[in-house]
């Protein structure tokens, strides 16, 4: 099942990630660099524990969320509460971290 998943995303990610909107991207990523600074240990463990979550949501168009993506969506929108993107896009840019 793992092999597969990670054949589809192969397949998908790299479509995905050039359709994304660079507007959007450019914010949720430099929010992202910023809010390093003070809780970088937390925080990036928080979002590569995402990452597997983050694909699986992105490949099935949103359908399937886990519960590790949850709280990095969660985490990223009371840190960072400027940001007006959906969770798809923002699972998007945790996969590009």
């Amino acid at each position: 099942m793992r092999y597969l998943l990670s054949l589809l995303l192969m397949l998908v990610v790299p479509t995905i990630a050039h359709a994304m909107d660079l507007t959007t991207n450019t914010l949720v990523v430099s929010g992202y660099a910023t809010s390093k600074v003070t809780s970088a240990p937390f925080e990036r463990k928080l979002m590569l524990a995402a990452q597997d979550d983050a694909a699986m949501f992105v490949a099935s168009g949103g359908t399937l969320r886990g519960a590790r993506l949850e709280a990095a969506l969660m985490h990223l929108r009371q840190a960072n509460p400027q940001f007006h993107a959906d969770d798809l896009e923002l699972a998007q840019a945790i996969l590009i971290q």
